[in-house]
């Protein structure tokens, strides 16, 4: 798996376990709804920038994202 699809994965799971719609995390970290949708669907990289506002939003050390072993893997 790639590190996008990684990213995707553990952004949405983390997303959806904090109860946020893609429209609340994309206006708490102010960045676009369509682009949240399009980094879950691994259309485009994330900045370093945006993963930053992102992971403060989720609670979250910005390589909880990165990690391979992310949220879905912690059962």
């Amino acid at each position: 798996m790639g590190i996008r699809q990684i990213f995707a994965r553990n952004m949405r799971d983390l997303r959806r376990a904090r109860g946020l719609s893609q429209e609340e995390l994309a206006h708490r970290a102010d960045i676009d709804r369509t682009y949240v949708s399009a980094l879950e669907r691994c259309v485009y990289g994330v900045s370093i920038d945006v993963l930053e506002r992102i992971a403060a939003v989720l609670e979250v050390d910005a390589t909880e994202l990165l990690r391979a072993s992310g949220p879905a893997d912690d059962s």
